[in-house]
């Protein structure tokens, strides 16, 4: 195929035994190319497995069988520490509950990845600005999450994500939890993270407007893409 690839999954299956220790499929033999600098939707319904397999694509899960490629180096090879290098340096990570710290700024939420990296405080600073900035968000830089609406906690978690300039970035329902404008915006931002910085987008929704951003379609149906 003659697709420029960032990632790419073969055969990948995940199961989980229930309370009853019954084994459910979540994940069958699922194979999947993603391309490089565009946007890629997953849809289905509720319990198809879409976060499972996002969260596998991203490293946070592993699969019981099968492999995921990125720049043909299988990450499940990688031990742990290596793996969650590779996370901290190459992925960004968007959800539908923007988990950021309270006790902290909207500016102190983008930079703390970066000092955890090691970069001086002044420059992660900067760095957060620029970030604040690409999500309309500058004047509320000191404001912390209680002060800020909804919308406005998603667009800064999505500034955190890009804060170590991930080439990938993975969003589980980012919009599931907002008003029209406020998910209005953020396609706005998805769309400028893929035409004008070059980004790697993959996302599972239900939000209709965001699936018709994408340049490729993915669905879901019991464990398996249709």
């Amino acid at each position: 195929m003659n697709i420029e690839k960032k990632l790419e999954a073969e055969n990948i299956s995940k199961s989980y035994l229930t309370n009853k220790k019954v084994k459910l499929e979540v994940l069958k033999s699922i194979s999947l190319e993603i391309e490089k600098n565009k946007i890629t939707v997953i849809v289905g319904a509720s319990g198809a497995g879409k976060s499972t397999l996002l969260h596998i694509l991203a490293g946070l899960d592993t699969p019981d069988t099968g492999k995921v490629f990125y720049d043909d180096k299988n990450i499940f090879e990688f031990d742990e520490k290596k793996l969650s290098s590779f996370r901290n340096e190459n992925i960004g990570l968007v959800f539908q509950f923007h988990h950021l710290l309270p006790e902290f700024t909207a500016e102190e939420n983008i930079f703390i990845p970066n000092l955890i990296k090691g970069i001086h405080i002044s420059k992660a600073r900067n760095k957060a600005k620029e970030l604040l900035n690409l999500v309309g968000l500058f004047d509320r830089y000191s404001h912390k999450p209680a002060e800020l609406s909804g919308g406005e906690q998603q667009r800064i978690a999505i500034a955190r994500a890009l804060a170590n300039n991930p080439d990938i970035i993975f969003a589980d329902e980012p919009t599931g939890n907002l008003d029209t404008a406020n998910s209005d915006a953020i396609d706005k931002i998805f769309i400028e993270l893929r035409d004008i910085y070059k980004k790697t987008l993959v996302m599972v929704t239900h939000n209709r407007e965001l699936v018709a951003l994408a340049d490729k379609v993915f669905e879901m149906k019991d464990g398996k893409l249709l």
